[in-house]
């Protein structure tokens, strides 16, 4: 049975969530964190829901087995796919990802909003209803494939990316980007370049690692012990994990 100096589980698709885990680390330095990238099955975003839904209910057993205290879904696609369904089948606290758009919208001075997302993350339910409250000059940018160049630190490749899909717009009018995705937070200092200085570059990591600390302390699960890490993958651990290695250093 869990007690609060069992671990926290987070899980992404794969290395994304590590700048979630970066956050999550320096808000609660006293818990034990034990990491899982399920690279086997990346990425989430471009596969159907109810297989996306499978991989998470794997992963979901794996973190359970391990005696988590909580699990944070550091991943939007898959945080849209199921953290309802998971919130009303378990008992565990289950903390999820949620585009920054509210607080775009809060600093929105007239300009555009542009939300990048993976393509699922932006026609599921979840951003929609978001979108319909605080989308008021936002546009949704589906970026297929951009979540795979971080995996392969094809940085040079993401930039030209980004570069190809802003393109459509004038970039002197926007007052916000929208990182959708936990993997796009790695792309931020190629952001700051081709950017205007004047855009706000937002993600949903804060809130999120403020949101887990709230509920850990409301359950009081919060531990005065402890800062361990294990990082776990689905995928080749002698191919992965010095990757997790070289992304939580620069989280």
């Amino acid at each position: 049975m869990p007690d609060r100096f069992s671990p926290i589980g987070v899980f992404d698709s794969g290395v994304g969530g590590i700048s979630v885990l970066g956050e999550l680390r320096r808000t609660l330095p006293r818990e034990d964190f034990l990491y899982f990238g399920d690279n086997l099955h990346a990425p989430y975003g471009t596969k159907p829901e109810q297989e996306v839904l499978g991989y998470v209910r794997g992963v979901m057993d794996y973190l359970i087995a391990q005696d988590v205290k909580a699990v944070v879904i550091a991943c939007n696609t898959a945080t849209s796919v199921a953290a309802a369904t998971l919130r009303a089948e378990l008992d565990l606290p289950i903390i999820g990802m949620e585009p920054a758009l509210k607080p775009a919208a809060e600093q929105r001075r007239g300009g555009q909003i542009l939300v990048l997302a993976t393509p699922m993350t932006l026609r599921l339910p979840k951003f929609q209803a978001l979108y319909q409250r605080y989308g008021e000059g936002a546009h949704p940018l589906p970026c297929p494939g951009l979540m795979d160049l971080v995996e392969q630190q094809a940085f040079d490749q993401a930039r030209r990316y980004l570069q190809e899909h802003f393109l459509a717009y004038d970039l002197s009018q926007v007052d916000a980007v929208v990182l959708g995705c936990t993997h796009y937070v790695f792309l931020r200092p190629i952001l700051q370049e081709i950017l205007p200085p004047h855009v706000l570059i937002l993600d949903g990591n804060a809130g999120t690692a403020r949101q887990l600390a709230r509920v850990l302390e409301q359950r009081d699960l919060l531990s005065d012990r402890g800062g361990s890490l294990r990082l776990e993958t689905s995928g080749d651990p002698a191919q992965i994990r010095p990757l997790m290695e070289t992304l939580l250093a620069r989280a």
